[in-house]
């Protein structure tokens, strides 16, 4: 006989529990303390204690009333139904589906974004890189942050980094969705996700134009450059970093965080820890006469301390990021002009313009890296001999630019 409303609203609670019935294994357990809970008892092929097959009797808990009515009990106990027909085991497939939504809780965006940047200072990536992948976890944290991983769709993705977009940061956008692609394939190999679906979102954003770092390229204006910079009158040390800059041209980064114990002046070589290369590969930087001549100058004003070029505010940090486009500023370039940057861009153009030099020398020297990494370890030790004749070459160059032209006396008479 079918279960109905009103025998329910009748029920009383009784000194043990007890059940009340409905059709097709549906029941409403009344327990002692007047709580009432749906079961639905079924039979599923198994085994029994004797080794041999036999149909066990199992029982899915439909949630409590009142909260699940009569109605509403009925249709999840026929949708369980349904599943056994199909084949599958209503009450292990409940547990499945807890189980996996304690590991989507354990694993929201955030959660597995913060392991995969774990995972970046355990290979050794730099701290300023590790904490502008903090600060991009952070533009899109609101958005997606606390959503289990494995439920966020491309259009979400979309929609966490299309404000970027909207107020014409489309570097931001850009950047952002690179972040988020990469925290999804971490996912992927931990096997937390399927898939990335940032690959559904390429063409999405607006493309961007490529930015160029302002470089003065002209051999007549880098003369006049460096003129500028030998008559700069800031601090003392800021002076010898940007006359410096154009001998060694390295990275910006490279240079403000130079420490005297990678500098080794009687073989003339500025060796730099993999850790601050952006491409995670020690570096080593001949030093011409002119390059060794500015670093003694250096190590008479900071020697004592721990970076050829410490901040101006405490010799335990390294010189700001914008110390040496600021002095730029100051000479009067504009950032349209020139850049810290900028000297890397210089001495590639010139040298190669040269035809002195092997291209690939002059890629070593830029220390940009090789994706063939057999070649990669032939180039590193290959060139070194030309890099320094190379090194020395482009020293004396600038000086020739900073005199300005050659002044060719002519004969008496002529």
């Amino acid at each position: 006989m079918a279960l109905t409303v009103t025998a329910i609203k009748a029920a009383k609670p009784k000194a043990k529990p007890y059940k009340l019935a409905d059709e097709k294994g549906l029941s409403l357990i009344v327990s002692p303390s007047g709580g009432m809970l749906w079961r639905w008892k079924y039979r599923v092929d198994g085994i029994g204690a004797d080794g041999q097959p036999k149909r066990i009797e199992k029982m899915l808990a439909l949630g409590a009333y009142p909260d699940v009515g009569l109605q509403a009990a009925r249709e999840r106990r026929d949708a369980a139904r349904q599943q056994l027909a199909s084949g599958i085991d209503p009450a292990e497939k409940k547990q499945r589906d807890k189980r996996a939504a304690k590991i989507g809780a354990a694993n929201t965006f955030h959660a597995v974004a913060t392991k995969f940047i774990e995972k970046c200072r355990r290979d050794g990536l730099a701290e300023t890189t590790l904490r502008k992948r903090q600060w991009t976890l952070g533009l899109v944290a609101r958005a997606i942050g606390n959503r289990p991983i494995a439920e966020i769709k491309p259009i979400d993705i979309l929609d966490a980094v299309r404000p970027y977009e909207a107020a014409k940061n489309h570097e931001k956008a850009r950047r952002t969705l690179e972040f988020v692609g990469a925290v999804f394939r971490y996912g992927v190999a931990n096997q937390l996700v399927a898939a990335d679906p940032t690959r559904d979102l390429r063409g999405a954003l607006a493309s961007r134009k490529p930015k160029h770092l302002a470089a003065i390229l002209d051999p007549k204006r880098v003369g006049e450059l460096l003129r500028a910079i030998d008559g700069y009158e800031g601090q003392g040390i800021t002076h010898i970093a940007l006359r410096l800059s154009p001998h060694v041209f390295v990275r910006p980064g490279e240079l403000r965080k130079a420490e005297w114990r990678e500098i080794d002046f009687d073989a003339a070589v500025w060796k730099i820890d993999a850790a601050k290369m952006k491409g995670r590969q020690e570096h080593a930087v001949p030093l011409s006469k002119q390059a060794l001549a500015l670093l003694r100058e250096a190590h008479a004003l900071t020697g004592d301390g721990q970076f050829v070029f410490p901040s101006v505010r405490t010799p335990r940090r390294p010189m700001s990021e914008n110390t040496i486009n600021g002095a730029l500023r100051r000479l009067g370039f504009t950032g349209d002009e020139m850049t810290a940057h900028g000297f890397r861009a210089m001495a590639s153009t010139l040298l190669n313009e040269s035809g002195k030099w092997q291209p690939d020398a002059i890629e070593r020297a830029l220390a940009h890296k090789d994706r063939d990494q057999v070649r990669a370890a032939y180039h590193r030790g290959a060139h070194w001999a030309e890099r320094v004749e190379m090194a020395q070459w482009w020293s004396d160059h600038l000086e020739t630019l900073r005199n300005g032209a050659e002044i060719i006396p002519l004969r008496a008479g002529a």
